[in-house]
């Protein structure tokens, strides 16, 4: 097939039922004449996705098509190399983060070093230091007393954004969102491999899962799944059918699904094979944290 309309038209009869409702959007800018990227390209923006992910998209469709010697429309591309991602699994590579389970379980992300100890007592087994402070001393404090609140319980702990506090308390581990990770210069990011630190870091589509790919880190987030009111997002929900999509491309990573995830939404999403679901109101804002967190386990664990 060589015309872009048709392909376009046949990647979109293919997967709008997956994707959900398809849009009137047009792709704004092409960078190659290729009929199978352009075509792709079309198709992807009329199926919801920004401008950044429809690009990534529509590269590696032009790359399977390439590999495979043919155009299918209902291949949705999902293998790494097509992305111009290096060789998976990522934990192979020589400057890959230290490794983390492939499957982390309920992860909580508690404001502060009292929820921390909280829901590590309660038997979370992963759980994250989200403290909003623009105090160092307070943020020293606080990760440090997060780094003992789990002493003696078998959670992993992760601090979110503080590195450096996080490496001189020796936390198991560091996330990053995106424009942490990129304001990090390389000797930087250097000083965190040499720490022994493990890396999970947050994606919201196709290009930031390429760019964090790119450091090869010890886990990688996706989302927001579902609309969620904690943190103000750049793009829309990402649903459960990109989601799965994202899994497979991703199946060399331990993968977490976050955002605006509860009980009733959990069995879905780990339905689409990420190892492990974020979650922050389903237990902070519950009247019996412990008893949220039994139950999420729970489900976590097939029960």
């Amino acid at each position: 097939m060589t015309d872009s309309n048709a392909i376009a038209q046949a990647i979109v009869a293919a997967h709008a039922s997956r994707f959900g409702e398809t849009s009137s959007n047009a792709a704004s800018s092409f960078s190659s004449d290729d009929a199978v990227y352009r075509g792709a390209k079309q198709a992807c923006a009329v199926l919801g996705f920004i401008e950044v992910d429809a690009e990534c998209l529509a590269n590696a469709w032009r790359a399977q098509t390439l590999r495979s010697g043919s155009f299918e429309a209902s291949a949705w591309p999902d293998n790494p190399a097509d992305f111009g991602m290096r060789p998976f699994p990522p934990s192979s590579r020589d400057d890959a983060f230290p490794q983390c389970p492939t499957n982390l379980g309920l992860y909580a992300v508690l404001p502060d070093a009292q929820w921390v100890g909280r829901m590590a007592r309660a038997g979370i087994p992963t759980v994250q230091l989200r403290f909003k402070s623009g105090d160092a001393e307070a943020i020293e404090r606080e990760v440090h007393a997060a780094v003992e609140a789990v002493r003696g319980t078998d959670a992993l702990l992760f601090i979110n954004d503080h590195w450096r506090a996080a490496i001189a308390a020796r936390a198991y581990g560091l996330h990053l969102g995106q424009e942490d990770l990129d304001a990090l210069s390389p000797a930087e990011l250097q000083t965190l491999r040499a720490s022994g630190l493990r890396l999970g870091v947050s994606t919201h589509g196709y290009a930031e899962m390429v760019r964090a790919d790119a450091v090869s880190p010890s886990y990688i987030a996706m989302g927001a799944v579902y609309p969620t009111t904690l943190k103000q997002m750049a793009t829309a929900p990402q649903g459960v059918a990109r989601l799965g999509a994202y899994a497979r491309l991703l199946r060399g990573y331990p993968q977490v699904g976050i955002g605006g995830v509860d009980a009733a939404r959990m069995p879905e999403v780990l339905a689409t094979g990420v190892g492990s679901v974020a979650v922050v109101r389903a237990l902070v804002a519950d009247a019996d944290p412990e008893a949220a967190a039994a139950r999420l386990m729970a489900i976590c664990h097939g029960k």
